[in-house]
């Protein structure tokens, strides 16, 4: 039977492939297509600064509104090419994340964190280059003190995240896959991108996009395809 330390071993090299495959096609708008328009968080979950992008494994906390404590936990177990995905129920009137818990996090190996409520030192962050992606921003503390819970399914800007499911962020939003469906959702994505790719080059030859997205039979139905 393999050790624990063979398990781990195992685990993340599986982890590293899975995200290798995932790289090509790392693009929230992309993959929220390719999953049948499933899986995007709320508008207001947004990069704290421009540029931000992340993907990779949620590792889900669960904090009390306005207490950390159990970010900072996550800090300390969770692995490698992990992204912290949090909820503290959306609670904004406190900043639960910043310059500390960013450097921390990222000398852990951790990719960058998707939170519902607010974070601070911003510009610290960005210059750690670590992503965030939260509501909101506040200078407010926080107590670190209550219980909450880790690695167990949660909901955060409406999507329900199991441990292990991929998470993919960027200037357009978040993501989130559920790790059963990668796979198809890879192959779709990929499909997707051909086609794209295809049409932008027919737009540079003059195309339309009224012909290439089949639109002109809904302007006759709709008597807007006179002049």
């Amino acid at each position: 039977m393999p050790r624990k330390s063979e398990d781990l071993t195992m685990t993340t090299n599986l982890s590293t492939a899975l995200l290798a495959k995932l790289e090509p096609v790392a693009d929230s708008a992309l993959l929220h297509e390719a999953m049948g328009k499933r899986g995007a968080l709320t508008h207001n979950i947004k990069p704290v600064y421009s540029g931000a992008r992340v993907f990779g494994r949620a590792f889900t906390v669960r904090c009390e509104p306005g207490d950390n404590l159990m970010l900072h936990l996550a800090i300390s177990r969770a692995r490698p090419d992990d992204v912290l995905v949090a909820t503290v129920g959306g609670f904004l009137e406190a900043g639960g994340w910043g310059e500390i818990a960013s450097l921390a996090a990222q000398l852990r190996g951790i990719r960058g964190l998707v939170l519902d409520g607010s974070v601070r030192d911003v510009d610290a962050i960005a210059r750690l280059n670590f992503p965030v992606f939260s509501r909101g921003v506040s200078i407010k503390g926080t107590t670190k003190r209550q219980r909450g819970e880790l690695n167990r399914p949660i909901t955060i800007g409406g999507v329900g995240v199991n441990p292990g499911d991929f998470v993919v962020g960027d200037t357009d939003g978040v993501v989130v896959i559920p790790a059963g469906e990668l796979d198809a959702v890879i192959a779709r994505a990929h499909e997707i991108k051909r086609t794209e790719e295809a049409m932008l080059q027919k737009l540079r030859q003059g195309a339309s996009t009224l012909d290439l997205l089949g639109l002109r039979p809904v302007l006759k139905e709709l008597g807007l395809d006179q002049g």
